[in-house]
């Protein structure tokens, strides 16, 4: 999936859209036409969605739904989990709680009643800006966590061979830098190595 470069006239821009009514499916398709995209592919229905969606492989998911109920909201929690995707869904009426609810399943965008043709490729835009920016910010919470888990076990493996073998603790981190270069490894995966190893002779 490309969303690096978005542009009006990219036909290479592949839409899922969802919608029961044909009066609203063709509001969405001719917007999206007139905008310059023509990849695009209808659904009559949100069942089975992860499926439809693993086969099809959008770029970006427009649903237009009257009220969503609990089982749409959680296939939404279900393709967020399961594939990275800008979601706008368009609603006729709607309350707080749902509006969060839908949200917190993935959704990039909710738009609440208004929907016309003009309307669509703004939205659009307006989809990709904000997954864009919460996938970056998603991405950076990982990094985060990941590099806190890291230095925690090499912290932990420091104080093994500290003890061990009566080493000084940049001694220890020399050891520990010196045994993953040697291996090709991550410092951290020898640290965690050595971590395992240690608590298993324990038990």
């Amino acid at each position: 999936m490309s969303l690096s470069v978005f542009d009006s006239a990219d036909s290479t821009l592949k839409i899922l859209v969802i919608d029961e009514t044909p009066i609203r499916r063709a509001i969405l398709e001719s917007g999206l036409k007139e905008a310059g995209f023509v990849n695009v592919t209808m659904l009559d229905s949100a069942s089975h969605l992860v499926e439809q969606i693993y086969k099809l492989d959008p770029d970006v998911i427009l649903i237009d739904l009257e009220n969503p109920s609990r089982d749409v909201l959680e296939q939404m929690f279900q393709v967020s989990r399961a594939v990275r995707r800008p979601i706008a869904m368009f609603v006729e009426q709607s309350d707080k709680a749902t509006i969060e609810e839908a949200i917190d399943a993935g959704v990039s965008a909710y738009i609440v009643d208004g929907l016309k043709k003009e309307r669509v490729k703004p939205i659009l835009e307006m989809t990709v800006s904000r997954f864009k920016a919460f996938d970056r910010l998603r991405t950076e919470l990982e990094e985060t966590k990941s590099a806190l888990k890291d230095r925690k076990v090499i912290e932990k493996a420091k104080g093994i061979l500290m003890r061990s073998r009566d080493l000084s603790e940049d001694e220890a981190y020399g050891l520990l830098r010196k045994t993953a270069m040697g291996q090709g490894k991550r410092l951290a995966d020898v640290a965690e190595g050595l971590v395992s190893s240690f608590e298993l002779l324990k038990e």
